[in-house]
């Protein structure tokens, strides 16, 4: 099967960044997507205005892509945070005016897959307290998620590049989701399973994928070591989307790398040359 397999969907807050936010959908349609997926756009605001909003909106309608997954609120990403939602103080309350926004936002553009991060441990802060306060406020992701019809995505990054991250395993994410899906009963949370992270932390990636497609929602993919677009490091990337697919994984991959130093509309060589990249 291989990479020509493959309904691939294009994170716009990592590729085609050296255009401005309302350029990259139209950017990637012209590269050849169809779907497009997002960390909140405003690391500053939870609340962005309603022009901005809707701004956002009419680039990717017009762009003629779909949006298939968006992250809640999350701090500075790119930069120091991983998420608001395990912050005690000021962030968490960010983190909730953000639910609803991020929704709605989500629910215009027929997105069904809103991904929480964790947030990073606090110094003087129990980590007991961080996990009450996380699990209250995923609850309220997990039921915002669910009025749209949406999953509620809890990812593991990985501990070299997230060391204050307490999700750090395959193991210790999927945990947070069976909290989640007992606290609420919808059963609406679901594993974001993003292989570049899941490798940095050494894990055995054909045993996770054995152990948890049938709990995961997402996929998201880059090369190690580097963060790179397939083929740029020594990850076996094709044999283990092959593997997700016989394991009963059906649905779309994140194209979530860096283009290095090239414009990010060149970073899809490594495609079949007969392959159109999403279907």
């Amino acid at each position: 099967m291989g990479f020509a397999d493959r309904r691939f969907n294009v994170n716009l807050s990592i590729l085609f960044t050296e255009l401005p936010l309302l350029e990259r959908p139209a950017a990637a349609a012209a590269a050849g997507f169809t779907a497009v997926e997002l960390w909140w756009p405003w690391t500053g605001s939870p609340t962005p205005e309603r022009s901005e909003l809707d701004a956002l909106r009419t680039a990717i309608q017009d762009a003629g892509v779909r949006l298939t997954g968006l992250n809640f609120y999350a701090g500075r990403l790119p930069g120091p945070d991983r998420g608001a939602l395990s912050v005690p103080g000021e962030e968490s309350e960010r983190f909730r005016a953000n639910v609803d926004v991020a929704a709605d936002l989500a629910q215009s553009l027929g997105c069904t897959a809103l991904n929480a991060l964790y947030g990073n441990r606090v110094d003087g802060v129990d980590p007991a307290e961080q996990d009450a306060l996380a699990l209250e406020n995923l609850v309220l992701a997990a039921r915002a998620a669910d009025r749209i019809g949406a999953v509620l995505l809890i990812e593991a990054l990985n501990r070299p590049e997230s060391p204050l991250y307490p999700l750090v395993s395959a193991p210790a994410a999927v945990g947070v989701v069976d909290k989640v899906d007992a606290a609420t009963g919808l059963g609406n949370a679901r594993f974001l399973m993003d292989l570049y992270h899941l490798a940095r932390n050494g894990e055995d990636l054909p045993s996770v994928i054995d152990r948890y497609a049938g709990r995961t929602g997402h996929v998201q993919i880059a090369d190690d070591p580097g963060r790179g677009a397939p083929g740029t490091g020594s990850l076996p990337l094709e044999d283990l989307l092959d593997r997700l697919r016989e394991a009963g994984y059906e649905g779309r991959v994140g194209l979530e790398y860096k283009p290095g130093d090239r414009p990010s509309a060149e970073a899809f060589d490594w495609l079949p040359r007969d392959h159109t990249p999403v279907h």
